[in-house]
């Protein structure tokens, strides 16, 4: 009899420990199945993903020799940050408005070439929402003039001499000369150098302290990508905008720009990033531009979420989708490839599957 209960008791403990280890496989299963499908390779272009809920970081993962202390190429989802420190230029008065006119703020260049009388006109906001003008179109390759920017001696002098090809305020093409001279924009306005403005008044604020500029030989750091940056870093950043400006309880930048950087002020036309993920789950929607950030909603059959983010060639991201309070950073390799699109697989079939459930979270 004693043999018999003391079995009946193992058996009530044993079967106990494997519900309870069930439940919780349950709860975390997709992001198990994350896990195992980044480390077998099935997400070979990807080198980082970190996820924080409420303010919490609750998965970290790093690949390719990447480590939680690498710094990263964050490419052009820094064009996202550079609309935020114009934000905070705004806020702090240094910038009066976003009305203002572009070449009005740099006086130490006399002479232009290409000089069109249309460049007048350029505001900010139109470098804001590229919109500016200029003959340069990267989202197709068309026109891509970064790669001859960056052979330049002067980045911002050459980003101003390009010449221009539509009206500005009229067709929205995507390029990083538009926020390499909102860069400059910055600089001349507060008097103080991008990388002096930006560590006072967003880095610092935020705890930032690891990170590496890419600068032009007279010294104007590139503000339209090629900042290296830590994964956990860029979850800072999501954090911030998921705050509405506000970080641990500290204003860092107004609500009102975060609310207008998010906009669906442009619609990207035939272009869904859902799309070319090749994700077969998810209803593909269209994309949107706001200030230097984008807008897309991400639609299945069971669920409809939608996701604020930056986005930087090779699969760099940054994601934010307040209704779960989440917060996503992407690091990867993918670069002049539809691959880097595979983090928004990752992003339906994993992770917003797993937030989606109520009870499950970080």
């Amino acid at each position: 009899m004693k043999k018999y209960i003391g079995f009946l008791f193992f058996s009530f403990v044993l079967t106990q420990s494997f519900c309870q280890t069930s439940k919780d496989k349950s709860s975390d299963g997709l992001l198990d199945s994350l896990s195992i499908a980044l480390q077998n390779g099935k997400y070979s272009n990807v080198d980082a993903v970190v996820i924080s809920q409420n303010g919490k970081v609750c998965y970290e993962k790093y690949f390719n020799g990447f480590t939680r202390d690498s710094l990263h190429d964050s490419r052009s989802s820094f064009k996202s940050i550079t609309g935020l420190l114009i934000g905070i230029a705004v806020d702090k008065g240094y910038i009066k408005n976003i009305h203002q006119r572009a070449y009005s703020f740099f006086p130490e260049y006399q002479n232009y070439n290409n000089w069109d009388n249309r460049k007048d006109s350029i505001t900010i906001q139109n470098l804001l929402e590229m919109k500016s003008g200029y003959n340069c179109e990267e989202w197709n390759g068309t026109i891509d003039c970064e790669a001859e920017m960056s052979s330049s001696n002067d980045w911002i002098k050459f980003c101003l001499d390009v010449p221009l090809k539509n009206d500005p305020g009229k067709v929205w093409a995507y390029s990083s000369i538009n926020t390499m001279i909102l860069g400059g924009i910055i600089a001349n306005a507060s008097k103080m150098t991008v990388t002096r403005f930006a560590d006072k008044f967003l880095f610092k604020p935020l705890g930032i302290i690891n990170y590496r500029w890419s600068k032009d030989p007279v010294g104007h750091e590139m503000t339209s990508g090629s900042f290296y940056t830590l994964p956990t870093d860029m979850i800072k950043i999501g954090e911030l905008m998921l705050n509405k400006g506000s970080f641990q309880g500290k204003k860092v930048i107004s609500e009102k720009w975060v609310n207008e950087a998010a906009q669906r002020i442009t619609k990207i036309e035939s272009f869904s990033n859902v799309r070319v993920s090749k994700n077969t789950t998810a209803i593909p929607q269209p994309t949107y531009y706001g200030y230097t950030w984008y807008n897309e909603e991400i639609v299945t059959n069971k669920f409809k979420y939608n996701v604020v983010f930056a986005s930087g060639n090779g699969g760099q991201y940054i994601m934010m989708v307040s209704e779960l309070n989440l917060v996503i950073s992407f690091t990867g390799n993918s670069y002049n490839s539809s691959r880097s699109k595979l983090p928004f697989d990752i992003l339906i079939k994993y992770i917003l599957a797993h937030f989606d459930n109520e009870r499950h979270g970080c």
